[in-house]
């Protein structure tokens, strides 16, 4: 028996659903990448001798939720700050890890300014997060692993 559909959009994720897929595919790749909910604050380096060393710091750990920076061992020579760099939230009850800011020592409403229209943040949220999961897609691609990290 067929059905007919009358909102054929409503199969299509919204902008919402998308982000929210966003988050928790960048939760498991995290996960299965360096698993920092199983590590104890402090900074690690993962290195597969491709030049780039990878740092990990796991700033603060709360039961459900953990603060991390993500950067390379490289200084954009600029601003004279790691980059590329992420700054993390992972949630480990809902599963979900979300690229909180990508600019060293800034945060969004320096990068946006103060009251930034609704829209505006969205936006800038899905690119965020569409480039922490394309870029630990990547690293997991060169080998970096929880078996490469290193505690310094």
């Amino acid at each position: 028996m067929t059905a007919v559909i009358e909102r054929p959009t409503a199969l299509i994720p919204g902008r919402f659903e998308f982000l929210m897929g966003l988050y928790a595919e960048n939760y498991h790749r995290l996960a299965r990448l360096f698993a920092p909910q199983r590590l104890a604050p402090g900074r690690y380096v993962s290195d597969v001798d491709d030049g780039l060393k990878v740092l990990l710091e796991i700033q603060e750990k709360h039961p459900y939720t953990l603060e991390l920076e993500l950067t390379y061992d490289f200084l954009d020579e600029t601003t004279g700050q790691p980059s590329p760099s992420a700054q993390l939230r992972m949630y480990t009850d809902a599963h979900v890890a979300e690229a909180m800011h990508c600019h060293p020592g800034r945060k969004l409403t320096h990068v946006l300014g103060p009251f930034p229209p609704a829209h505006t943040v969205f936006q800038h949220r899905l690119r965020m997060n569409g480039f922490l999961s394309r870029w630990l897609e990547y690293l997991a691609e060169q080998g970096h692993s929880i078996g490469t990290l290193e505690r310094v």
